[in-house]
């Protein structure tokens, strides 16, 4: 069987492969500078599954921290290119995060509604302290007004896939992150 990326289903090529490695690298710089900076040598990450965990599993190896790891998943686009639900927890967090401190990584920032919920879920966990993380932030249908602490790219209104990032559990596996063609947005009958 022949190995096929599937990037020939992408319009364009947002973020490459090695520009991914390096803006990561310079993300785990920046959070372990932050943390050792206040005297915290171990965190708690919360990924949001699973869109970002390919970037969970990089970024938690350029962080010079102790780190405990736990997920939760959430729900708000099922096989559709704009979110079609408000955001649902479909399975939370088993660690106990209370006193601890918490970086919660997702892959993509764009209407803000599911990163405002989580922290909100969150801070009722009363952690010592809270900062999120996203790989991607796309400000052009914002409704919410959150911010995260920090960010890997700043992208356009488009719907992108790859590196986590996927259409109906699709193309997570791509290298790079790109913009799907307009005709598998649809969505499309997989053979």
């Amino acid at each position: 069987m022949t190995y096929m990326s599937h990037t020939e289903d992408l319009a364009e090529v947002l973020v490459t492969e090695d520009q991914l490695a390096t803006r990561i690298a310079e993300l785990g710089e920046q959070i372990t500078k932050h943390y050792l900076d206040q005297g915290i040598e171990e965190i708690v990450v919360v990924a949001v599954t699973n869109g970002a965990i390919v970037f969970v599993a990089d970024l938690m190896r350029k962080l010079n921290l102790h780190t405990r790891l736990d997920c939760i998943r959430v729900s708000s686009y099922r096989d559709e290119t704009q979110p079609v639900t408000e955001p649902e927890i479909i399975d939370n967090i088993r660690l106990n995060v209370e006193g601890e401190h918490v970086l919660l990584i997702d892959d993509i920032l764009d209407t803000g509604s599911t990163l405002q919920k989580l922290v909100g879920v969150l801070r009722r966990m009363r952690p010592a302290t809270l900062k999120t993380c996203v790989l991607l932030d796309k400000e052009g249908r914002r409704t919410k007004t959150y911010r995260a602490n920090y960010c890997g790219f700043t992208i356009p209104e488009a719907f992108v896939v790859g590196y986590g990032l996927d259409f109906a559990e699709r193309y997570r596996n791509l290298p790079c992150i790109g913009v799907l063609r307009p005709e598998l947005q649809n969505p499309p009958e997989w053979c």
